[in-house]
């Protein structure tokens, strides 16, 4: 975990989206305060608010990562954070405690800043910006947390009968809309045979069988690398079970 995030930490302050580890993981993601407005003066503010200030850690990764890749420029970004993670840990004290101190430094700073802006507003512009700001962190946090899993290759999720045939019957319709083609499409479903649907009803069970035993793998590898978070209810009962009968 430590790992992954030394990787996420030194690509956002390097301006990095992620795309070379997860293309195709930015998704829209829904949030509890989806539903509330935010005036124009909100994202105006929030956009002054300042950065927190890198860790220690990430300021010596920021340093070292341009170095590490320009000695190894085909070796993986996440091969090239953990060799800085094994050079930040046998780095003497002394120099550690220079990125210490850097550190302390910006975030006397920050939090001075922080109290600056906030003094500004109103008790109830305070209430609003805060739901704002819990918003962003709930995407951001949703967003971490799919790239990762794709990061540890977590198997894709079974498809339902119904979107298969929506996958196949969508490259078939060329003409309109993407809006009229699902229409199309649905009204197509509705209308199918029986003993067409159960094709798709039988494509859809292979791969519900697939899905359960690559999510069995899957899980088995995460207990043992120490992810047991990751892994599904049924399959931490399981695994008590099991230490049980020992």
């Amino acid at each position: 975990m430590a790992l992954l995030r030394g990787v996420w930490g030194v690509l956002r302050e390097l301006g990095k989206s992620g795309m070379e580890l997860c293309s195709g993981c930015g998704n829209r993601l829904r949030s509890p305060f989806s539903f509330v407005y935010f005036p124009k003066w909100f994202s105006s503010t929030l956009g002054s608010y300042p950065k927190k200030p890198m860790s220690s850690y990430l300021r010596f990764s920021k340093e070292q990562l341009p170095i590490f890749k320009a000695q190894n420029p085909d070796a993986k970004i996440s091969e090239l954070v953990r060799r800085i993670a094994e050079l930040w840990r046998e780095l003497p004290e002394s120099q550690k405690k220079m990125y210490e101190d850097a550190y302390k430094a910006d975030w006397q700073a920050y939090k001075e800043e922080i109290n600056r802006i906030q003094e500004q507003l109103t008790p109830s512009q305070m209430i609003s910006l805060e739901k704002e700001i819990m918003q962003k962190r709930l995407k951001k946090k949703a967003l971490i947390k799919k790239r990762e899993l794709t990061m540890l290759g977590k198997p894709k999720r079974p498809r339902s009968a119904y979107n298969i045939f929506v996958s196949e019957s969508f490259q078939e319709v060329k003409d309109g809309s993407s809006q009229a083609k699902l229409k199309y499409v649905n009204e197509t479903w509705k209308n199918l045979p029986s003993s067409q649907k159960q094709v798709y009803i039988q494509l859809a069970k292979d791969d519900k069988i697939r899905y359960d035993n690559e999510m069995k793998s899957w899980e088995e590898q995460m207990i043992e690398v120490g992810r047991s978070d990751l892994i599904r209810r049924k399959m931490k009962n399981q695994t008590k079970d099991d230490i049980g009968e020992y």
